[in-house]
């Protein structure tokens, strides 16, 4: 029995469970040892209703210091079956003294769908376990918070399911920076962070996949959640716009649960992508065929295709499903929030007489809905106008619906955008003003403008002085200056006749260097004279235009 104990158990820890499980129960005597193991065993096999009769078998008939682990695991069954197999579980009397109960007692409430109870038994169980850790001098601040991850991994997967997506991310994130050493718990994190980005931010969703891709992670989770991870793999891959993965995927869950609806859902909706709508509505009547249970879902996802694709109406759902559907949720909120809505939609689409037979049956079931009414009247005045003059009358009066409200008491409240303002005591100075005798407003002074340096207020300003000087009237062109007489041409050391010629100094008709009397004054004065900037010159005449001279085109050169 040691040696069969000790096989079983080493096939275990090897994940061969399949083969621990004929070893157990091919021992010929069975002990305690190999009972505690029957119920590991059973347990990660998911056999969940045998697993729970060993472990109560277990807890009548031994007596020793790991009777608190028996009660751990025997809750930790009953959450897996109201969690994974949705059965309602028995109260076992267990007490809460230990984290774990309290943790596996949450997971329990978390099947049922009660959320806030199950978020109290979470922070119950955060508060044992912080107690419990820090009355070991050994362990720190560290190890408690990688003990903690779990508890706050579920707290978080709470958040994510009342809607509160922002904190749940938060805490999701907070969780993987610890690094915890358990594969399993990042795993389901990971899938948790890439369920709430959706088709968004779908990088770090590639980032969060390879951390469902560790190793060991097949050992750590149960079929439910890998199947869940695979899922989100596939609709990862339709929103990266791998087409090619996500089929291959979506084959290969379809293969392994061929009665399950989402491999099939997630190969019409690549295909809507890819633009193949009449292709996703015939896998889908194929699947609905050889899957009559699913045939609703199947038919009202082919409706919203069709829709999609702007097909005529037609009727999907058969006669005899509606019939059941009407008997079982008449007067139910669902029955008649899908009577409103299929109201809407032929009110919407301008199909006012199909949708009096629905606005009648809402109006009956709520008399005093004047919504209701109102789009009652308005089907039938198209109609049968003298049916509408009927129903109007039990509109309710105008009396009725206009409300008592004091006008100036709401202006003058705190909320009002406007208030008036209320007319104060006159003083003197106003009832001076009243009276007309106020003063006079002073005038503002206009600034003149600024004008040139050189203006001169006596000479017209040129009519042409906004124009480029190449388009006035006056303009020239540039002067070309006359060739000057080729002086001291020659060889270098020549001198020639004329040189004592071009001698200035010695022409008797050469003014003196030094100036006249009287001259300076007269130089000085004409040079403090402006003249007017871009005036016209008074001998130029204001049409004509100097012809310029053409160059000659001069021979080629030679000898």
């Amino acid at each position: 029995d040691v040696i069969a104990f000790e096989k079983a158990y080493c096939e275990y820890r090897l994940n061969r469970i399949e083969n621990a499980l004929k070893t157990i129960q091919s021992a010929s005597q069975q002990t305690d040892k190999l009972k505690e193991l029957y119920g590991q065993v059973l347990y990660r096999l998911e056999r969940y209703d045998d697993c729970l009769a060993a472990y109560r078998d277990l807890i009548r008939n031994s007596q020793d210091e790991y009777e608190e682990e028996r009660k751990t695991n025997l809750s930790a069954v009953v959450a897996a079956q109201s969690t994974w197999e949705r059965v309602t579980p028995e109260n076992l009397g267990l007490r809460e003294a230990t984290y774990e109960l309290c943790y596996n007692n949450a997971c329990a409430l978390i099947g049922q769908g009660k959320l806030n109870e199950a978020m109290k038994k979470l922070q119950k169980a955060e508060e044992l376990c912080r107690q419990s850790l820090s009355e070991d001098s050994d362990v720190t601040e560290e190890d408690i918070e990688a003990e903690l991850a779990i508890i706050h991994g579920q707290m978080a997967y709470i958040m994510q399911l009342q809607g509160r997506t922002e904190d749940a991310l938060q805490l999701y994130n907070q969780i993987i920076k610890l690094k915890p050493t358990d594969v399993g718990l990042l795993a389901v994190i990971a899938n948790n962070i890439i369920t709430i980005n959706k088709d968004q931010n779908v990088f770090d969703s590639k980032k969060k996949v390879k951390l469902t891709n560790a190793e060991g992670v097949e050992h750590k989770l149960s079929k439910k959640q890998l199947q869940a991870i695979e899922f989100n793999k596939a609709l990862l891959a339709m929103y990266t716009n791998q087409a090619e993965q996500c089929r291959k995927l979506s084959a290969s869950l379809q293969s392994q649960s061929p009665e399950h609806l989402l491999p099939v859902l997630i190969q019409a909706a690549q295909l809507c992508r890819e633009k193949q709508h009449t292709k996703a509505i015939g896998l889908l009547q194929d699947f609905a065929e050889q899957h009559p249970a699913n045939a609703a879902e199947i038919k009202l996802t082919m409706a919203q295709l069709k829709i999609a694709q702007d097909f005529q109406w037609v009727e999907i759902i058969p006669q005899g499903d509606a019939i059941v559907l009407d008997v079982n949720l008449r007067e139910s909120p669902v029955h008649l929030s899908l009577i409103r809505e299929a109201a809407n939609f032929k009110l919407k689409h301008g199909r006012k007489k199909e949708a009096i037979s629905d606005l009648e049956e809402l109006w009956k079931q709520n008399p005093k809905d004047a919504h209701t009414l109102a789009q009652l009247i308005s089907a039938y005045s198209l109609v049968d106008p003298e049916k509408a003059k009927v129903l109007s009358k039990h509109l309710p009066s105008s009396d009725t619906m206009s409300l008592k409200v004091d006008v100036d008491a709401l202006e003058n409240s705190h909320g009002a955008t406007y208030v008036r303002k209320k007319a104060g005591k006159l003083t003197g100075d106003n009832q001076q003003k009243e009276q007309g005798q106020g003063e006079v407003k002073k005038k503002k002074k206009k600034k003149k403008g600024k004008l040139p340096k050189n203006y001169d207020p006596k000479v017209t300003p040129d009519p042409e002085r906004w124009l480029p000087m190449r388009e006035r009237s006056y303009y020239r062109g540039r002067k070309k200056g006359k060739k000057k007489d080729q002086v001291g041409k020659g060889t270098q050391g020549s001198t020639t006749a004329g040189s004592s010629e071009l001698d200035a100094s010695r022409t008797a008709s050469s003014p003196p260097t030094s100036p006249r009397p009287g001259s300076a004054a007269a130089v000085s004065a004409a040079s403090n004279v402006i003249p007017p900037r871009h005036q016209k010159p008074a001998g130029a005449p204001a049409t004509k235009k100097k012809q310029q001279q053409k160059k000659k085109k001069g021979g080629k050169g030679g000898w």
